[in-house]
């Protein structure tokens, strides 16, 4: 096995949880510390037990049935609302809700309770870019020994690749963030630009309407390690690739060079507001116009309508311009939950994960405060596809939104040590952003310092 992950000094990813009247915005530095390869014990007490290896479904209602006592860590707003009707369903079961406050702060506090082995919980919220981290040390259940391999056609491909790797199912997906294309039409429509269906399009567009107005920017980017991975997905590209302990890196392959090529004027021209996201500056551009587009996770519409109040009736969602009109697109955010390996109530909590991420009940909760479903059921819902959106000016945006998760390609991998990649970002492909040198040398930096990293750790890593 590679010897413990030691990741310090590392900046999350930003990560957005959404309701229609909150947002919570996690870009917190946080210190992960090296986890513990050995199991550990830990969880609540009661019954269910952990000890067994697998279960069919009746030994896991029969679990519920019987009860006990489960700990769940989350930073979903929803969480409350789900634990309380999965209590009334199961009142025999008491659950124990720990609110995480981020994705950040979650892995931090993960990590150090893996490696204490005291207090570690039943159920936990991971994103799905840190999955490998928790799995490639063995500190996740396989859940295929408890049937959920039955589960898979439930999900969205996209979100059911981000839990199943290295031969298992390391979580049920809970949300999806399939990207789109955000836009204010009255800035379009002042500077005659059409939405753009290309990418070739989009920055002939950006030209337009920095042309018509030199203080509006068609987007906003000062180097975000999320963004620029989901572009690379959305180009085709697979830059990482995991298989157990080999990992290959490959930031010049196709698709990482595609996006590098057609972002690359974007910086060199100045097309782009350097206004770094989720800040105060950039909730004000996005009101007030100065920046005209983004691409987001189909989470994004909790963040207008409760961050961006002045844009209401402005603002409308399109597909996410491709390279040669064909659809293609990529996933920004999403998460799962998982249960630890040390737990010691597993019965338990694969009854209540079933519940949590499968039944119409906690999904139907999720859904109405603003979650994006990961479930082909509601995506494909009559009521989720007819919503009619008064801020985005009475558009059924779910019909857009849920096209983009059909569209999401297929393959895309993280690495082992994502969260310690995205922090060394902005010291590669970040210079790039502030000298408007070559996105391209930047990839390649960014791989170097990634090979040295990983091989460190004792993966073996091809790049």
């Amino acid at each position: 096995m590679p010897e413990d992950l030691n990741y310090d000094d590392v900046e999350e990813g930003k990560t957005m949880t959404i309701t229609r009247n909150r947002r919570v915005a996690i870009g917190a530095l946080a210190t992960l510390l090296a986890a513990s390869l050995t199991a550990c014990s830990g969880g609540g007490e009661g019954g269910g037990g952990g000890a067994a290896e697998g279960a069919t479904a009746e030994d896991i209602e029969a679990a519920l049935q019987e009860g006990g006592s489960i700990t769940y860590w989350t930073w979903t707003p929803q969480a409350e609302t789900q634990v309380a009707a999965f209590e009334k369903a199961y009142p025999n079961v008491d659950v124990t809700l720990v609110d995480t406050t981020g994705a950040g702060d979650a892995n931090t506090k993960l990590q150090n309770t893996l490696a204490s082995g005291k207090g570690v919980p039943d159920v936990v919220q991971i994103e799905y870019q840190s999955v490998p981290q928790f799995q490639l040390p063995g500190q996740l259940t396989d859940l295929t020994e408890y049937g959920f391999d039955e589960l898979e056609s439930l999900y969205t491909p996209s979100t059911w690749g981000a839990v199943t790797q290295n031969g298992g199912i390391w979580g049920l997906p809970q949300d999806s963030g399939p990207m789109a294309f955000f836009y204010n039409s009255e800035v379009f429509d002042a500077a005659g630009v059409e939405v753009p269906t290309t990418w070739e399009e989009y920055v002939e567009a950006a030209r337009t309407i920095k042309e018509h107005d030199p203080d509006t920017c068609i987007g906003n980017d000062s180097g975000d390690p999320g963004f620029t991975t989901s572009m690379i997905w959305q180009a085709g590209g697979t830059p990482f690739q995991t298989d157990g302990e080999a990992v290959t890196i490959d930031l010049a392959d196709e698709g990482s060079t595609k996006w590098a090529e057609m972002y690359q004027p974007l910086i060199d021209d100045e097309l782009l507001c350097q206004l770094p996201g989720w800040s105060d500056e950039w909730y004000q551009a996005l009101g007030d116009g100065t920046i005209a587009s983004v691409v987001l996770g189909a989470w994004a519409p909790g963040v207008f309508e409760d961050g961006v109040p002045d844009g209401k009736g402005k603002w409308r969602v399109a597909p996410t311009p491709t390279y040669d009109g064909t659809p293609a697109n990529a996933e920004n955010g999403g998460s799962t939950e998982s249960i630890p390996e040390a737990s010691e109530n597993k019965l338990l909590a694969a009854g209540f994960l079933k519940w949590l991420n499968g039944s119409d009940e906690s999904i139907k909760a999720f859904m109405e405060t603003g979650g994006f479903p990961a479930t082909v059921k509601e995506l494909e819902s009559e009521e989720f596809l007819s919503y009619e959106s008064e801020y985005f000016g009475g558009q059924k945006i779910n019909e857009v939104l849920g096209a983009a998760g059909a569209d999401v390609n297929e393959g895309w991998q993280y690495l082992p040590w994502q969260s310690y990649a995205n922090s060394i970002y902005a010291d590669t492909v970040g210079q790039a952003y502030l000298d408007k040198s070559s996105l391209l040398d930047g990839l390649a930096a960014w791989q170097e310092e990634n090979v040295k990293y990983g091989t460190d750790q004792g993966f073996t890593v091809n790049g």
